[in-house]
């Protein structure tokens, strides 16, 4: 499996606090199956960026833990005006290394209202826009044809691991659900913060797509989807929808 969203470098935001803690989430990443997982730091108002120093720190992970799992680095991009601004400018300082893919987080308190704009500029920047963790927005919640539209418009979906299985809450499962249902989302990821709460693992919610919509769409939100972009691919399942969510 391929983890594309995890907050696994030691010390630059609220993720692991050390480099123990970083390589028991290594331990648990690998031992549950996944193979290689984009570190994804916060870019935002309260963590800063610096692409060069994330890459240092991203390469000393990988030489501490050894074989058995490869990395890459990518951001958890805040959806701002000065950020856009920034993205604008250097894209590639932002998406994930080696590719034109970029997670995008929303607010919790606003959605900027010209989002969809934004969103197509990214795009026409030659950059996909990955919004994360839709199901987990409380504004997003109340209504999620928005995350249709943006599909629509180009945009890849990433849902968190832990939301299907219930760790959210119920609101925020039953919005995955309702997603996953009407063919909204092309990836599950763990949005891992640490080893004891939210942790590095896919395979319980993996578990669960699989009960629920089969084999094939498990293994594409998990496997193909995730190594595509990665690999800078386009993405080779984006399932047919069934009706508005």
């Amino acid at each position: 499996m391929v983890d594309i969203h995890c907050h696994i470098l030691p010390g630059v935001d609220d993720g692991s606090k050390s480099w123990e803690m970083s390589l028991e989430m290594c331990r648990l990443a690998h031992e549950d199956g996944v193979q290689h997982i984009v570190a994804t730091p916060h870019a935002n108002y309260e963590y800063s960026y610096n692409r060069g120093q994330l890459n240092a720190t991203l390469q000393e992970l990988q030489t501490r833990f050894g074989d058995g799992l490869s990395f890459s680095l990518g951001c958890d991009f805040h959806l701002s005006f000065e950020n856009l601004e920034a993205a604008f400018a250097n894209p590639h300082n932002f998406t994930i290394s080696g590719t034109d893919y970029m997670l995008v987080e929303l607010s919790d308190y606003g959605i900027p209202p010209r989002i969809l704009d934004s969103l197509k500029y990214l795009g026409e920047k030659g950059i996909t826009p990955i919004l994360t963790h839709p199901e987990r927005n409380p504004i997003m919640q109340n209504d999620l044809r928005r995350v249709q539209e943006w599909t629509e418009a180009g945009s890849v979906v990433q849902v968190t691991a832990s939301s299907v299985t219930g760790f959210w809450g119920d609101a925020a499962k039953k919005s995955a659900m309702r997603l996953l249902e009407n063919r909204c989302v092309h990836v599950l990821a763990s949005d891992a913060h640490d080893t004891k709460r939210r942790t590095p693992v896919l395979s319980a919610a993996r578990a669960v797509l699989t009960k629920h919509f089969g084999e094939e769409f498990s293994t594409a939100l998990v496997e193909a989807n995730p190594k595509a972009i990665v690999t800078n691919q386009p993405l080779p399942f984006s399932f047919a929808r069934r009706a508005t969510p």
